[in-house]
């Protein structure tokens, strides 16, 4: 382990990839905002004009995705584990696309409310993306370990509170008194399922950054 890092630390670096996973997270933020517009929402054709703009910055992503994969496999010598960055990329790439899943479905089933667990869903997966945003621009020195830490441990709290909301959300679209028939239950169940799969995309994204921070200590 020492060797190995004594080489890496005396071998040039391709420095390519902060700069490509920089615009990746940022591609993210910028997806997630979005999001929270289409959320906010009341009208039909306002939540699909925002839609094409979304699924245009999953585009974005795909394609920022697929360039840090072609630099890991063109590149002998990389920053970090390539196969952490892989998982890295991978799980910025699940986020947005459970994004995009959750603002389809909110367009296609055309609901006429907003209710607030939709409304708080989005407003902690801005500032999860935003954690994972700080996070990817720090990996890249292990002297930044305890900001590092600091923001993993506010992604597992949101995380937290995003299993706490969902699991309300679905006891009050069950209720029997929800005033709801079946199909609206069933409409709201798979939105709420989605949005909790990109949080805990989310949480997966620290699993890695840990495996990183013991692995550069």
């Amino acid at each position: 382990m020492f060797l190995d890092k004594l080489i890496r630390s005396l071998l040039p670096r391709e420095e390519r990839f902060a700069e490509l996973f920089a615009q990746n997270t940022g591609n993210l933020v910028r997806a997630a905002k979005l999001f929270q517009e289409i959320a906010r929402s009341g009208r039909a054709v306002d939540r699909q004009l925002k839609l094409v703009e979304l699924r245009a910055l999953e585009h974005d992503g795909d394609q920022i995705t697929r360039r840090i994969f072609e630099a890991l496999n063109s590149t002998f010598l990389t920053p970090l584990d390539g196969e952490d960055m892989r998982s890295l990329a991978v799980d910025i790439d699940d986020v947005l696309d459970y994004l995009e899943g959750s603002a389809q479905f909110l367009v296609l089933f055309e609901p006429n409310e907003n209710p607030e667990a939709l409304m708080r869903f989005a407003e902690i997966l801005v500032e999860l993306v935003q954690q994972i945003d700080v996070i990817t621009g720090l990996i890249w020195t292990n002297r930044q370990a305890p900001r590092i830490h600091e923001a993993m441990v506010r992604i597992s709290e949101l995380e937290n509170q995003a299993d706490e909301l969902f699991l309300a959300a679905l006891g009050a679209l069950f209720r029997r008194d929800n005033g709801r028939d079946a199909i609206e239950v069933l409409k709201w169940k798979e939105i709420y399922q989605e949005l909790e799969e990109a949080c805990d995309k989310c949480k997966d994204f620290t699993h890695v950054v840990g495996n990183i921070v013991i692995k550069n200590a």
